[in-house]
């Protein structure tokens, strides 16, 4: 089963539950799924779907940053809630430990020693740990190995 026809499953299971905040939110993302079919027209793949997936988290991500600014505490449970709704369809996120050791064997790889190599390592380390970490994630520690 694909990752979208999972999501389809759950949101009618959400439905019947009557968890009506768990399916709105996935109902926000089966909608951000069909806008990019119809504008690229195109069928999405699993990768597509976690790519959109990442999106959908990093906006929260950043509008709870701006509600913790303006103090609306309720607006941060209802984003973060939605993230808890959308984390179970990622793949495993790799801890410190498997990042930073996966950047340095990509060092090592593209020969990088200095930080003008960043663009090196951030461009392979982008294709090979993708949809397994954030890439603010993946910047971090390559900037931290490196200097």
């Amino acid at each position: 089963m694909s990752l979208k026809e999972q999501i389809s499953t759950d949101i009618k299971e959400a439905m019947k539950a009557k968890e009506n905040v768990k399916r709105d939110a996935l109902r926000l993302l089966s909608s951000a799924f069909k806008q990019i079919e119809v504008d690229e027209r195109k069928e999405l793949s699993d990768e597509d779907i976690i790519k959109i997936i990442q999106k959908q988290i990093k906006q929260r991500n950043d509008s709870i940053e701006q509600y913790t600014i303006a103090g609306r505490d309720d607006l941060i449970e209802k984003e973060q809630a939605e993230i808890s709704f959308y984390e179970p369809y990622l793949p495993k996120q790799l801890s410190d430990e498997e990042l930073t050791t996966a950047i340095k064997a990509i060092i090592a790889q593209v020969e990088a020693t200095t930080m003008k190599d960043i663009g090196k390592v951030m461009g392979m380390a982008s294709k090979e740990l993708a949809g397994k970490v954030d890439g603010k994630r993946i910047n971090e520690c390559a900037k931290a190995l490196l200097s």
